[in-house]
């Protein structure tokens, strides 16, 4: 009884902040604006615009995410093996940055783009070319990997030092080299944090409308944007509704993934 008791309010909590939102898309998403039922609001992914859309958030999420995963990893292997710990300074520094809100992380690159910011002051007060980069796609891809890196280095460390030196030393003794040492015995050990932290980058890098907003400056349109627009500027709550539970389709692909690699939770950040 007393445990039924304290799990009220987090029963209440997904039901008042999961379930019943997801139900209103979901009823906006199959309903036209009468109110009739219909799945327009669903195959309108396919139209030029919103496919072309699609196509080119898919394209920035995935280069993305494979930038953090190559950042990523090495960084893991170095916080393994700094005898930090798990709570260490540099795990501190790593973390800090989402301590500060998205946005002002994501202006602060605005400012520094830009055409006159101060990365450009920098560069041609030593006489090299100017950076003119901002509001194109490598800026939004920028901007997204400084915003979700710490997303990828956080489950790969956790899961990197859950192996047990032991095994690596045996590697080792039985005549492995560094290198199969690291493919053979590392990687595959280490892949339900990579696996996390690949989901944890690639669905809020897919579905961001907020770092196309400002490092895009409305030039590169991703489908979080016209779902964005649609809700706000168009008030077309239904199409709007419609293509958001497409989108819902790779958080249960990711979740999927998840559920199949990281069974175990080895990949959890906390």
């Amino acid at each position: 009884m007393t445990k039924r008791f304290f799990s009220g309010p987090f029963l209440i909590f997904i039901l008042c902040g999961t379930l019943i939102p997801l139900g209103v898309i979901a009823f906006y998403g199959i309903t036209d604006r009468s109110g009739s039922f219909t799945f327009d609001n669903i195959t309108a992914i396919a139209t030029p615009e919103h496919r072309e859309a699609l196509f080119l958030a898919l394209a920035l999420a995935f280069i993305s995410t494979v930038i953090c995963l190559i950042i990523a990893f090495p960084l893991g292997l170095i916080l393994k093996d700094s005898k930090l710990g798990k709570k260490g300074f540099m795990v501190f520094v790593f973390i800090l940055p989402m301590w500060m809100n998205f946005l002002l992380r994501t202006m602060a690159w605005q400012v520094l783009l830009e055409r006159n910011g101060i990365i450009n002051q920098v560069l041609g007060f030593i006489g090299l070319p100017s950076l003119d980069i901002i509001n194109t796609p490598a800026a939004v891809v920028l901007g997204m990997v400084y915003d979700y890196l710490p997303f990828m280095i956080l489950p790969i460390y956790n899961a990197l030092i859950k192996i047990d030196k032991h095994v690596i030393e045996a590697a080792y003794d039985l005549g492995a080299s560094g290198i199969q040492v690291f493919r053979k015995v590392i990687v595959p050990l280490s892949v339900p944090g990579i696996v996390s932290g690949v989901t944890m980058v690639f669905v809020p890098s897919l579905t961001t409308f907020a770092v196309s907003n400002m490092l895009g400056g409305g030039k590169v349109n991703l489908i979080g944007n016209i779902i964005e627009q649609e809700f706000t500027a168009s008030s077309n709550w239904n199409l709007g509704a419609g293509l958001s539970l497409v989108m819902m389709i790779f958080i249960v692909i990711s979740m999927a993934l998840i559920e199949k690699f990281d069974r175990n939770g080895e990949g959890n950040i906390l």
